[in-house]
């Protein structure tokens, strides 16, 4: 069965939880002592019927300020489609735990407030999802129930955000008119929108193309332990991050560049003769190589880009401002290294999308940086492979993580923001090589 991991964006109050509760129950994804223990903390709290929000706000914070925090994650399915749901936080102050929450997924729900309309929360987090490459939006204009329905009010938003989309990375974009707290078009088609004839949430949910975001090419497994039960045995265990791999295959082991040949791909079920991303594997090969956690197995003919230097976009998650110079720990797949940020290329302004002169980058804010790492990593730009293309920081005093990064390649000196940058002006690049 297909897995669709998504993700809820919008405003403070726009309804994110009560939506995610109504696809709950609605498909009748919820036990029956779950539904009597949000009906009696709905009467505690003089509810008028149940607030199923509190299927996903299960902090005490959350239910006495009705606001979401924290990020939740909920697992429903359904005769076509399993899926994965990450609630995450509307309020500005929690921008770094809507990006934790989307970093995976592959659709993000932006709900809007028919009565309030975009709001500049709204941008914000349709700006960071395409920032995290998330393929697909579903823009859900909910409590149209507040408005009366009101076929005007419903395409004055659309058209609205779809001039702002229209400047961001998106594959597609869905409007659909909902009322999350009465299944208006959750589910079910509702006969109040006698003017809308497209799909229900539900069903969109359960036919939109899913894998657009999965790199099924190239073949990444970086090495997270040396297996060695006795001396006739010795294999590299992780997991395919991306691509597949095959018995007879020549691969490296980076950053060493060692060679060698797939001898064996053990699983706990028994040997395979092919494997692929998402798989925890063992591979042995022919040649007794030196190889450790953090080295990366990838194919011969395909090798990442080794680097000391990254061009990245971060989002920091730290009180205490990023600083130039400092040292942080780095974490890129597997490896663990010391890095420093060099440079604040800009800040990006998420409310207008203007690049902004910036010494240095505070809690929420997002910026393109370049950093020296003190070992090589082997990379992927983050819209090609997600999984090679991202990397979190650490304060190595507190072990608190203060910024993750997306990256876009080889730091190379990328002129400032108010210098235009052309492909042609990169150093390290062979004549008549264009950017695709």
């Amino acid at each position: 069965m297909d897995l669709l991991r998504f993700t809820t964006a919008g405003s403070v109050d726009d309804g994110k939880s009560t939506l995610i509760g109504r696809l709950l129950y609605d498909t009748k994804s919820i036990l029956q002592d779950q539904y009597e223990a949000i009906e009696r903390s709905s009467a505690r709290r003089g509810k008028n019927g149940v607030d199923l929000a509190l299927l996903t706000d299960g902090l005490r914070a959350e239910r006495e300020q009705g606001i979401t925090i924290d990020v939740a994650y909920r697992y429903f399915s359904t005769p076509k489609r399993a899926f994965v749901i990450s609630d995450t936080p509307g309020h500005e102050q929690y921008t770094r735990n809507m990006v934790t929450g989307a970093s995976g997924a592959e659709l993000a729900i932006i709900l809007i407030d028919a009565r309030n309309g975009v709001m500049t929360q709204s941008r914000r987090h349709g700006f960071i999802a395409s920032l995290l490459q998330i393929p697909h939006f579903v823009v859900a204009v909910n409590k149209m129930d507040l408005v009366d329905f009101s076929e005007a009010r419903f395409e004055e938003i659309r058209r609205e955000f779809a001039q702002f989309v229209g400047r961001l990375n998106v594959d597609s974009v869905t409007f659909i008119p909902i009322s999350a707290l009465d299944g208006d078009n959750v589910v079910e088609p509702s006969e109040r929108t006698p003017w809308y004839d497209g799909a229900t949430l539900l069903h969109h949910l359960e036919t939109v193309k899913v894998g657009a975001a999965r790199n099924t090419v190239d073949f990444r497994m970086p090495v997270q332990l040396v297996a060695r039960p006795n001396q006739d045995f010795r294999g590299f265990s992780g997991e395919i991050e991306s691509g597949s791999v095959s018995v007879g295959e020549d691969v490296l082991v980076l950053p060493a560049r060692t060679a060698s040949k797939v001898a064996r791909i053990v699983t706990f079920d028994g040997d395979l003769e092919r494997a692929q991303a998402g798989m925890p594997v063992t591979l042995t090969l022919e040649d007794e190589i030196d190889a450790s956690r953090g080295d990366m197995i990838v194919r011969a003919r395909n090798v990442p880009r080794l680097v000391h230097r990254l061009d990245a976009d971060v989002c920091w998650m730290s009180e205490t401002p990023m600083k130039l110079g400092t040292s942080y720990i780095i974490r890129h797949t597997t490896r663990t290294a010391q890095a420093a940020v060099d440079t604040i290329i800009y800040r990006t302004n998420v409310n207008t999308l203007h690049r902004e002169e910036a010494a240095t980058l505070k809690l929420n804010e997002i910026g393109r940086v370049e950093l020296d790492v003190s070992v090589p990593l082997a990379i992927d730009p983050y819209r090609i492979n997600r999984r090679t293309g991202c990397f979190v920081l650490v304060d190595p005093a507190t072990n608190a993580t203060v910024a993750a990064g997306m990256i876009r390649g080889e730091g190379q000196d990328v002129p400032a923001v108010d210098e235009p940058y052309e492909e042609s002006s990169r150093p390290h690049v062979s004549p008549n090589v264009t950017w695709e």
